[in-house]
């Protein structure tokens, strides 16, 4: 688990990224419960469930990542989110739509899900954040730096429409360079999300 300090936003931000997920489904029914639980035992499941569950196959690199995290925190303490909390925030950031159900659809936890990643913002330090991402999750905690090993590079090339990669000729003149193909796309990925909340 890695631990990012936003002082600007008053924000720590934890992030773990775990493979071979077995759970993925109870997860996803977790979350549903959650959200129209009532009384102290819903409170106590939101709470238990209270992360950004993000499919990590789509996100190309660290940078990716917490591109949609800072606009996340922005929207917060500008006080416009456009979804229900910081957490959805981050996925609605990370789809190139304005969509949120696609949003999910897409970049959350699903029944398919074998990689992934989780992300907790919070106000201050907290000492039992690995012991609650792994009460949630029933899979092997890998460092965050392997964000590029668990990348289908397919499946991101697929979402091309909403990238507009088709029309990339960089991506043209280096079709014969897998390597630099895939920094390009890295690029075009991160600038989307970076320049999402300017063109919303």
């Amino acid at each position: 688990m890695d631990v990012y300090h936003y002082p600007q936003f008053n924000a720590v931000v934890y992030t773990a990224k775990f493979k071979n997920v077995k759970n993925t489904g109870a997860i996803r029914k977790r979350i549903i419960k959650a959200a129209t639980a009532v009384g102290p035992d819903g409170d106590a499941e939101r709470e238990a469930v209270n992360f950004a569950f993000i499919e990590a196959k789509l996100i190309t690199s660290p940078l990716h990542l917490h591109t949609a995290i800072n606009q996340a925190l922005l929207a917060d303490s500008q006080g416009s989110l456009r979804t229900k909390t910081v957490h959805s925030e981050i996925i609605w950031a990370l789809n190139p739509t304005n969509n949120i159900s696609e949003a999910i659809k897409l970049f959350g936890v699903s029944s398919k899900t074998t990689d992934l990643i989780l992300v907790h913002i919070a106000s201050s330090h907290i000492g039992d954040m690995q012991q609650r991402m792994n009460a949630v999750v029933e899979g092997d905690l890998v460092p965050m730096s392997t964000i590029p090993e668990s990348t289908d590079w397919l499946d991101v090339k697929m979402a091309s429409t909403h990238y507009k990669l088709n029309g990339e000729n960089a991506l043209k003149e280096a079709a014969e360079n897998e390597s630099l193909q895939k920094s390009i796309i890295d690029n075009v990925v991160v600038s989307t999300v970076a320049m999402k909340s300017v063109m919303t």
